[in-house]
């Protein structure tokens, strides 16, 4: 998965947007002004274009994610318990990338309080937000 294709991708959730409270490289992608993942990219030794996102995860799961594949580590900048670090450098399949963010979603839509997620989940219903 490149950056455009994982941008495009994370701006389809709903309600899904974008912001750049840190740097102007580093994009926050938030639902109700709640972070579900950070997007960047940076220039390797041979001036390639390497994109990395930081998703939510569960804490059980983000240690399996990272012992199974290698371009998972731990949360760059985040809380490593709750927060990995995806390299986007093709050695993951794009449907695997698609199934983190939909948890990353998911689980800061879960956490939010009921008066911010009763809303959404009339809105779009279950099946969409907790994919």
């Amino acid at each position: 998965m490149q950056y455009e294709t994982a941008r495009y991708y994370l701006l389809s959730r709903p309600e899904a947007w974008e912001d750049f409270p840190f740097y102007p490289h580093v994009a926050v992608f938030k639902v109700r002004n709640k972070m579900f993942a950070t997007l960047t990219h940076e220039r390797d030794t041979q001036d390639n274009h390497i994109a990395h996102m930081n998703l939510k995860c569960d804490p059980d799961e983000a240690v399996m994610l990272r012992d199974i594949f290698e371009s998972v580590l731990p949360g760059y900048h985040m809380n490593k318990r709750h927060w990995n670090t995806v390299v986007l450098n093709g050695a993951l399949p794009v449907g695997e990338i698609e199934r983190m963010i939909d948890r990353s979603y998911g689980l800061v839509v879960k956490g939010m309080p009921r008066k911010e997620r009763l809303p959404l989940e009339l809105k779009y219903g279950s099946e969409q937000l907790y994919r």
